[in-house]
C-alpha cells in the first residue's frame, strides 16, 4: 500500500501533465486548470498522510522499485526515500503548490494556452517531488535536471517576447554550469563511497569509513557549486532577478517552495557530508552572507514591483546558506519553511496588483491601492512584516536565530547578516508604501478599472498570509518542535544557546534594526512623500546599485563577448575550410568536364585517331609488363 501511495503521491502531477498536454484545449481552459490543480492536491493529501504516519512512527519509509543500475561493485537502485526531511519539503511544495495552481486558475484565465501553463507547472512539481523523494543522488539529479528544464519552459512561457526568452536561456545556461559541479561532485562521491544512496553513504561515514579528505573536500564544493546555481549565490545569481520575465505565478513557484530551495534542500540531506568539511561550510558561510548583503543594497533602488521581491529572494536564500555554513541546518529549513510562506504571499500579493493594473509593474505608476485592494493589501502587509523580522510573525523568529547563530560563529558575519536584514525591512517598507499609500500615480484608465483580485485570487492570499503569521510557532525559542522533528536528520545537532542577556540583547538589536529600516522608508515615503525619480535621472551609488552592480555587463564583457569572438573565429575557419575543400572538390570536377566536353566534338576521323593511340597504349603496356 505505501508503494501505491508514494508512486501516486509522484505521478499524480505527472498524470495531470499528460492530460493537459494531449487533451487540455478540447477540455476547455477552466477544465485544464482545475485538473492541474487537483493534480497537485491529490499529491498534497497523500504527503499529508505520509507526515502523520512518519511523525507518530518516528520511521522513515523506503520505496524499493527496481534496480537501475549494476555496474560491478556498484548498484543504483530506482527507489525513493520518505523520510522527515523530504516529508517536510513535499508539504510545503505541494501545499503552497496547489494553492499557485488555484491562484493560475484566475490569473491566466485571458491566456490562449492556458492548458500548457497548467501542463508545464505540473511538470515542474513532479520533478520537485523527483528531487525530494528519491534515495539516492542520482535520482535527485534526474528531478534537479528537470525542473531547471520546466523553469525554461515556464520563464520563457510568453515567447513571443524576446527578451523574455532570453531571460528563459540565461536561467537556463547559467544553471547548467552549476550543475556541471554537481555531476562532477557525483561522480566524485561514487568514486569514493562506491555508492549513492544517501543510507549507505551515512552508514559508512558513521562506521568510519577511511576516507579521502581531499577528494571529499573538493566533492563537498562541487556539489555547493551545484547549489550556488540552483538557488542563486555569488556568482551565478544573476538568473534569479530575470526570471521575474515569466506569469507571476511561476515567480511564486519558483521563488517561494521549489526550485530556488533546491541547494538548501541538497546540503541539508548529505549534512553528515559537510560536516567533514569544514572548510567548504566556511566558504557557504561566507558566499551565503556577501549574496544576501548584495542583493539586498540592490533591493533598495529597484522600481519594478517583482524585481524587488527577486533579490529580496537571492537575499534571504544568503541568510539561509549563512545558516548552513555554520553548521545549523534544521535553522535554515525553518527559514525555508517561513520564506515559502510570506514570500509565496508577497509574490501572489504582487500578481494582484499586476492582475488589477493591467500588466503595469513600476511602482512609480501605483499608489493608494489599499482603499481599493483591501484583502491584497492586509495580506501583504503581514507578509512584509514577516521578512521585515518584527515580532510575532513568522520571519522574526527563523532570521533572529539564523542572525544569533553567526554570531556566536563569526561576528563579521553577523554585522553583515544584519546590515542585509535592515535593508529588507526598509526597502519592504519602501514597496508597501509606494504601492498602497498616497494617491494613485497611474493613469486614469488604471484608475477606473481598479478592483479587488477574484476570490481565486485573494484566497491563496488569505491562507499564506495566516501561515506568514503563525507559522513561527513550529520552532518557538526553547520549545523547537521543527529541531525534535528534524533530530534523526540532522547527523550533529546545532548548538541551541539558551536565552540569556546575549541572546534578549540580539533580539533587541535585530528589531530595532527593523524598525529603523521602516523608519527611514516611512521618513522618506510617506512624510516627505518622495517617488523614485525616473531611471536616466538615477545617479551616482543608486546608480550602481539601480544597475546591479554591472555585474551583467561585466559577465558580457569578459566572458559572453570572448564566447562569441571565439566561436565567430572558429565559424569563419570552418567556413573557410568547407569552402576550399568542398568547393576545391566541386570546381575540379567542371573543369575536367568541360576538358572532357571539349573532346566530345563530333568529328570521327578524330574519335578514329584516339581509338588507335588507345589500343597501341594497351598493347604497349602489355609488352612491358612481360
Amino acid at each position: 500500500m505505501e508503494t501505491n501511495l508514494a508512486l501516486l503521491l509522484l505521478f499524480a502531477p505527472f498524470a495531470g501533465f499528460l492530460i493537459n498536454v494531449f487533451f487540455g484545449k478540447k477540455i476547455g481552459k477552466n477544465a485544464s486548470g482545475y485538473l492541474g490543480t487537483a493534480a497537485v492536491a491529490v499529491s498534497f493529501v497523500v504527503t499529508l498522510f505520509f507526515f502523520l504516519q512518519v511523525s507518530s512512527t518516528k520511521k522513515a519509509i523506503s520505496v524499493e522499485l527496481f534496480e537501475w543500475l549494476n555496474l560491478q561493485n556498484f548498484t543504483v537502485g530506482f527507489n525513493f526515500l520518505l523520510d522527515q526531511l523530504s516529508l517536510l519539503w513535499l508539504m510545503f511544495v505541494t501545499g503552497i503548490g496547489t494553492l499557485i495552481h488555484l491562484y493560475s486558475i484566475s490569473y491566466m484565465h485571458d491566456d490562449e494556452n492556458m492548458h500548457k501553463f497548467f501542463a508545464y507547472l505540473n511538470l515542474f512539481v513532479f520533478f520537485m517531488l523527483t528531487l525530494v523523494m528519491g534515495s539516492n543522488l542520482l535520482i535527485m539529479f534526474i528531478g534537479w535536471e528537470g525542473v531547471g528544464l520546466c523553469s525554461y519552459l515556464l520563464i520563457g512561457f510568453w515567447y513571443k517576447n524576446q527578451d523574455y526568452n532570453d531571460a528563459a536561456k540565461k536561467a537556463f545556461i547559467m544553471n547548467r554550469i552549476g550543475d556541471l559541479g554537481f555531476l562532477i561532485g557525483i561522480f566524485i562521491l561514487a568514486h569514493i563511497f562506491h555508492t549513492l544512496e544517501y543510507t549507505n553513504i551515512r552508514t559508512a561515514v558513521e562506521n568510519a569509513w577511511t576516507i579521502d579528505r581531499t577528494w571529499l573536500t573538493i566533492a563537498m564544493l562541487c556539489l555547493f557549486i551545484g547549489a550556488c546555481g540552483k538557488s542563486a549565490q555569488i556568482p551565478l545569481y544573476t538568473w534569479l532577478p530575470d526570471a521575474m520575465a515569466g506569469p507571476t505565478p511561476v515567480s511564486a513557484l519558483i521563488h517561494a517552495a521549489t526550485m530556488v530551495t533546491a541547494g538548501i534542500f541538497m546540503v541539508t540531506r548529505l549534512n553528515f557530508l559537510f560536516n567533514l568539511t569544514p572548510d567548504v561550510l566556511e566558504v557557504m558561510a561566507i558566499v551565503g552572507a556577501i549574496t544576501s548583503l548584495i542583493a539586498a543594497s540592490i533591493g533598495l533602488v529597484q522600481n519594478d514591483i517583482k524585481k524587488v521581491l527577486a533579490y529580496s529572494t537571492v537575499s534571504q536564500l544568503g541568510l539561509m546558506f549563512l545558516a548552513l555554513g555554520c553548521g545549523a541546518y534544521e535553522i535554515a529549513v525553518f527559514h525555508v519553511i517561513t520564506h515559502a510562506f510570506f514570500k509565496a504571499c508577497l509574490f501572489l500579493g504582487s500578481g494582484s496588483v499586476i492582475h488589477a493594473l493591467h500588466g503595469e509593474q513600476d511602482m512609480r505608476n501605483m499608489g493608494g491601492l489599499r482603499k481599493v485592494m483591501k484583502i491584497t493589501f492586509a495580506t501583504f502587509l503581514i507578509s512584509t512584516l514577516a521578512i521585515s523580522g518584527l515580532p510575532p510573525f513568522s520571519g522574526f523568529f527563523s532570521k533572529d536565530e539564523i542572525l544569533m547563530t553567526a554570531f556566536h560563529h563569526n561576528t563579521v558575519l553577523y554585522v553583515i547578516g544584519s546590515l542585509a536584514s535592515i535593508m529588507t525591512a526598509f526597502y519592504m517598507f519602501r514597496l508597501l508604501y509606494l504601492t498602497f499609500y498616497k494617491d494613485f500615480r497611474g493613469t486614469e484608465e488604471q484608475k477606473h478599472h481598479l478592483h479587488e483580485s477574484p476570490g481565486l485570487i485573494t484566497f491563496p492570499l488569505i491562507v499564506l498570509a495566516i501561515l506568514a503569521l503563525v507559522g513561527g510557532a513550529i520552532s518557538l525559542p526553547g520549545a523547537s518542535w521543527l529541531n525534535e522533528y528534524l533530530a534523526p536528520v540532522i547527523a550533529k545537532p546545532a548548538v541551541h544557546h539558551h536565552l540569556g542577556p546575549t541572546e534578549y540583547m540580539l533580539m533587541g538589536i535585530a528589531v530595532v534594526g527593523a524598525l529603523v529600516g521602516i523608519g527611514i522608508a516611512y521618513a522618506k515615503y510617506m512624510n516627505k512623500g518622495e517617488v523614485p525619480p525616473q531611471d536616466s535621472e538615477i545617479k551616482g551609488v543608486a546608480g550602481l546599485l539601480y544597475n546591479k552592480y554591472y555585474v551583467d555587463e561585466v559577465y558580457t564583457a569578459i566572458i559572453v563577448k570572448p564566447i562569441y569572438a571565439i566561436g565567430s573565429f572558429f565559424k569563419n575557419v570552418t567556413e573557410a575550410a568547407i569552402s576550399g575543400l568542398v568547393f576545391g572538390f566541386g570546381k575540379a570536377a567542371v573543369f575536367l568536364g568541360k576538358q572532357g566536353g571539349a573532346v566530345q566534338n563530333g568529328s570521327v576521323g578524330f574519335y578514329l585517331l584516339i581509338f588507335v593511340l588507345g589500343i597501341c597504349a594497351i598493347v604497349g603496356s602489355i609488352f612491358l609488363i612481360k
